[in-house]
């Protein structure tokens, strides 16, 4: 158990309050908030650790170091995003929930960007299309979030609903990392046991046995081949690989590569399915509940195809849209999404809209969906260290009987 210092504003016109809790985690934090009737402005865990410390909000202004990021992190994102949500659903105007937060940011990047987001909408532009100016802050998917809040005028609901996915995200991300260390330790390990024999050892075994006459197993002559490359021209493959591995980096981060990239993802055979659950219970959730605020299908459609995240099924779901317009049924229009809408989701779909409770059961999905998704997340990520560690016995496993099949040939030849 972590200890936490929180400060929110008290749902029953209290004001704002100051305090402390223990929770297993920022999620579990945040929900023993909400029983206790608080809105959550900060949350910051009190293990001791600076960092966490830095980023509460109204704390007073800490010593800046002189070697601060010029951008803004994660965790501050997520700070901003629920404070905003609280400040809103407190009932203060946006203009001046913003001037709160740039104030009151504790990295001078943040209160910068949050300053640059307030004069846009000072100006008159929209809060999604302000934030849409710095996508390397406000990812896409969170943009086309806010913008649907703003239409459906659920603003502080949605930057709620931004902010716990941000929470999941990060413990998410968290897990995977906790799983990968001990593996991807011993395979940095391995690695660089691997370049010692491949330069030192192995040019040495190749003098001995080749004293014999003897004839090098394919497979040594491989190991042999590529201790000779690496000895030769290590450093012109290493240029190689960084020009190679920037050029992918750029084609990937272009429209076409991106959706080759995202194609390839979708065929995949564990993530693809994820992916696609995700994309659909993103949807469902954000069109349900634009149409419980009172959007119109078309309307709530077009805001919400842009919280998919993957192009490919943006464009799909797009094509549905234009059979809606021309007076298709949604579910039988989004028939042909079948790597986002399963069969059964679309015909409870279908039986929503003809009942007249299409907004509530697109809700249902999306937490049905979601609850789903996180039991075979921990399954995925559960099997991941498991397979990494087969991975590095076997690359390790062929090395060595590429060395050992020369010795045993060797007694041939001595004979």
């Amino acid at each position: 158990m972590a200890l936490f210092q929180y400060r929110a504003l008290q749902l029953n016109g209290g004001g704002v309050t100051e305090g402390q809790l223990e929770a297993g985690g920022r999620q579990e934090a945040f929900r023993q908030m909400e029983a206790l009737g608080l809105k959550p402005i900060t949350l910051a865990e009190k293990a001791g650790a600076p960092a966490d410390k830095a980023l509460v909000v109204g704390q007073g202004k800490k010593k800046s170091l002189s070697f601060q990021s010029k951008k803004v992190t994660p965790r501050e994102l997520e700070n901003f995003t629920r404070l905003l949500s609280s400040l809103l659903a407190a009932g203060v105007p946006l203009s001046r929930a913003l001037v709160i937060l740039y104030k009151e940011a504790s990295a001078p990047a943040a209160s910068a960007k949050w300053k640059e987001v307030h004069d846009a909408v000072i100006d008159g532009i929209p809060l999604a299309e302000a934030m849409g100016r710095s996508p390397e802050t406000f990812p896409k998917v969170y943009v086309a979030m806010v913008e649907a809040g703003e239409t459906g005028g659920f603003l502080d609901v949605v930057l709620a609903q931004i902010a716990d996915f941000q929470a999941r995200e990060k413990e998410m991300r968290s897990k995977v990392m906790t799983a990968m260390l001990y593996p991807m330790i011993l395979l940095f390990l391995a690695l660089c046991v691997l370049i010692f024999l491949l330069v030192f050892f192995i040019p040495r075994f190749q003098v001995v046995f080749a004293g014999f006459g003897g004839q090098l197993p394919l497979i040594t002559q491989f190991i042999v081949g590529a201790s000779h490359v690496i000895r030769a021209y290590g450093l012109f493959v290493a240029a190689g690989l960084f020009v190679v591995g920037y050029l992918i980096r750029n084609w990937f981060m272009s429209e076409s590569g991106r959706r080759v990239w995202e194609g390839l993802i979708l065929r995949s055979p564990v993530i693809g399915p994820l992916t696609g659950q995700f994309a659909m219970s993103r949807f469902c959730r954000m069109l349900g509940t634009l149409l419980g605020a009172g959007v119109p299908l078309v309307q709530g459609l077009n805001v919400a195809r842009k919280s998919i995240g993957n192009q490919i099924l943006v464009d799909a779901v797009s094509n549905s849209i234009e059979r809606v317009k021309e007076g298709g049924q949604l579910g039988k229009s989004l028939g042909e999404c079948r790597d986002l809408f399963a069969g059964s989701v679309l015909e409870m779909i279908s039986v929503a809209e003809e009942s007249g409770r299409l907004d509530q059961e697109l809700v249902r999905l999306a937490n049905t969906t979601e609850g789903d998704l996180d039991r075979q997340l921990k399954t995925a990520v559960a099997m991941a260290e498991p397979l990494l560690l087969f991975f590095i016995a076997g690359f390790i496993g062929t090395i060595f009987i590429g060395m050992v099949l020369p010795i045993f040939t060797m007694q041939d030849y001595i004979k």
